[in-house]
């Protein structure tokens, strides 16, 4: 599998990014200023145990969802080196690579959608899964439950989530399940649809099956989509 590392140390050289010493910073934003005010209060960023972290490069934005996160300042080079052992140095890897993307001009959306995004969100998902995918049976890896009402009433779906709290709660009528269910439910499946956090806590490659489609959504992967030429789901993003 082409590795993300990889192929950033290919986009430095292609568009000669000479300076490795430039600094980046990232730093934590709060709820408020990461999606303002939706209509609703069940977001897993409203909850705490999520944040984004936001990283700056040459004025372009960068976040990445973490259950590990900090401010931190360091190098460009320092970071595209940095030992990526825990969620907090995927974090930092991963929104940094969103920014410098977006300041060459390779991605857009890396900022998450506010306010009514993602009720807006909700509304263009069903449309899109038919225009792509037609009547699939849909595997949701990560609970967001605006996606989870939406697509219930057009289609098929099991949604696994990490989060203990989520498990066995009910959204219409499906129950998430543990991700030990995973594999089982990737078998069922004939599409996968992931949030982009799963490059940060590093479980992104089980979601990358052979002969079965897999659309990732949100801010978190649109680096990591770009590089891997994958396909993303993130229509309100700014």
């Amino acid at each position: 599998m082409i590795t993300l590392k990889k192929e950033m140390n290919r986009i430095i050289r292609d568009y000669k990014i000479k300076d490795a010493l430039v600094q980046i910073k990232t730093k934590v934003l709060s709820s408020e200023e990461a999606i303002g005010n939706p209509e609703h209060n069940d977001y897993p960023i409203q909850k705490g145990r999520e944040r984004l972290m936001q990283a700056d490069f040459n004025g372009a934005h960068g976040v990445a969802f973490t259950d590990m996160f900090g401010n931190y300042e360091g190098s460009f080079y320092e970071i595209m080196n940095m030992e990526l052992n825990n969620n907090f140095r995927w974090a930092i890897f991963i929104s940094t690579i969103n920014a410098v993307l977006k300041s060459l001009g390779l991605i857009d959306k890396t900022d998450h959608c506010r306010d009514c995004g993602p009720v807006e969100c909700r509304k263009k998902i069903v449309q899109f899964i038919k225009n792509e995918f037609k009547n699939p049976k849909i595997f949701q890896a990560g609970l967001q439950p605006r996606f989870v009402e939406a697509l219930n009433e057009e289609f098929e779906i099991r949604v696994t989530d990490r989060d203990k709290d989520n498990i066995g709660k009910k959204i219409n009528s499906i129950i998430v399940e543990p991700p030990e269910n995973t594999e089982k439910n990737i078998e069922w499946c004939n599409l996968i649809f992931v949030t982009g956090s799963t490059f940060v806590n590093e479980t992104y490659k089980q979601f990358i099956v052979k002969d079965k489609p897999t659309v990732f959504y949100g801010v978190t992967c649109a680096g990591a989509v770009y590089l891997l030429n994958l396909k993303r789901y993130c229509p309100e993003g700014l």
